[in-house]
């Protein structure tokens, strides 16, 4: 992969964390996805799954803030997730993943409305859209996650593609 494919699939990666597009992650931005997939569900805050869900996004927050926080201000600028979650993570993209298990767990969870244990890929392609991805990317997404072909998304397929897709493999390495 040339500089500028590089740089582009990090723009997109970091924009995907990037909710409110202020040009940095942060807390609010994890808060902020928690509550849009809530209400796109028409799940509660205060209910098993709402609080799943608030619980996850805030793991996740602190393991990437853990991981790319050089500064310690509790914001990941675009330059901090390429130094610290880009580098950090290409020799090791199960980290990564393991940091997201908790809030895939529950985002899973949320867009599994009948409790069967996996989310059906409409339900996947609804969440993805919510969290700010155009309904082809969405789509095309969604039907990538089902490894199995069996209409739904597991916890274990959601985290494979996870670390897969936010694990991007710099030009000089």
């Amino acid at each position: 992969m040339d500089s500028a494919e590089y740089e582009r699939k990090i723009a997109f990666r970091f924009a995907a964390f990037d909710q409110d597009g202020n040009g940095c992650i942060d807390r609010a931005d994890f808060s902020a996805a928690a509550a849009r997939l809530l209400a796109e569900f028409g799940t509660k805050a205060r209910c098993d799954k709402g609080q799943a869900l608030y619980t996850g996004a805030e793991a996740l927050w602190q393991g990437m803030a853990g991981i790319a926080d050089v500064d310690g201000d509790q914001r990941v600028t675009r330059e901090e997730f390429v130094g610290g979650a880009v580098k950090r993570l290409r020799d090791n993209p199960e980290r990564f993943a393991e940091i997201a298990r908790p809030f895939l767990r529950a985002a899973i969870a949320v867009a599994d409305q009948d409790d069967l244990g996996a989310a059906p890929v409409p339900a996947v392609v609804r969440a993805l859209k919510v969290l700010g991805a155009d309904a082809g990317t969405a789509e095309l997404a969604a039907r990538s996650l089902d490894a199995d072909e069996d209409g739904a998304i597991t916890e274990d397929e959601a985290v494979s593609a996870f670390a897969a897709y936010f694990t991007v493999i710099a030009p000089d390495a």
